[in-house]
């Protein structure tokens, strides 16, 4: 099957693939035709998703590594950028650390960029040179609302996401040229474990529903589809661009 839209003979890494977003773009990858490496800090926590995967048809392998740990994450990328062809790079993961500024330790700050960020470029890095040699490719990084704003007792998230905007443009304007697409999603509020708490707080709750024009907060699988958008052919001359997911929290 071919078409603007489809992404068959294609093979996506997906970080963060056992829960939440990252599993959603992947089934939702899988479903447009891609074949799937998922990346997990535990494979065997990954199973399930890959067991969806192949249920869809598609064929699916998973890899573990912890993403606060630089060398790890390189040499796995690395291996695998030898090891398999990788068209697509979803660069999903992320963790947040929920606190006042001046109560955040330079360790718990540090954490948090490891994985947001670090993480992030190193694998479009290691990935990303292999889409350079052979002219074709495609990243999406996951920004998020706090690309933009600077969010309530996140400092150390917000920061990160600030800078994989930046690091997404950075990108682009190196590659676009060179065959490879980097773009962003920036999510709105998603129900996912990174906002459990905020959930779990009835005021808090409350204040981001009605602040979000459609009323209720995003699923995973209000992501996704945006995600494997910026993968296909479709999206070909989206190059630098964050795409804002966010119910309409944006435009009011």
């Amino acid at each position: 099957m071919t078409g603007p839209f489809r992404l068959d003979g294609q093979r996506a890494l997906v970080t963060g693939a056992r829960t939440g977003i990252g599993r959603a773009a992947a089934l939702a990858l899988a479903a447009a035709g891609a074949d799937l490496v998922l990346w997990g800090r535990d494979r065997a926590g990954l199973a399930p998703v890959a067991a969806e995967v192949e249920a869809l048809g598609r064929a699916c392998s998973t890899v573990g590594a912890d993403l606060t740990d630089s060398a790890a994450v390189e040499a796995l990328a690395s291996s695998l950028a030898a090891e398999h062809r990788i068209d697509l790079l979803v660069n999903n993961a992320g963790i947040i650390s929920r606190g006042p500024a001046v109560q955040v330790s330079l360790p718990e700050w540090r954490r948090v960029l490891d994985v947001n960020l670090d993480a992030a470029f190193v694998l479009a890095r290691c990935i990303g040179a292999t889409m350079v040699e052979r002219g074709a490719g495609r990243i999406v990084n996951i920004a998020s609302l706090l690309s933009f704003q600077g969010g309530i007792n996140v400092a150390a998230y917000t920061a990160s996401k600030h800078a994989v905007a930046g690091l997404t443009k950075a990108l682009a304007t190196e590659w676009a040229g060179l065959g490879v697409g980097v773009n962003a999603i920036a999510p709105g509020y998603v129900a996912t474990a990174n906002t459990a708490a905020l959930r779990a707080d009835p005021a808090r709750n409350r204040a981001v529903t009605e602040r979000i024009p459609v009323g209720r907060w995003a699923e995973a699988e209000d992501i996704a589809g945006a995600i494997v958008f910026l993968c296909t052919p479709a999206a070909a001359y989206v190059h630098g661009h964050i795409l804002v997911v966010d119910g309409g929290w944006m435009a009011r």
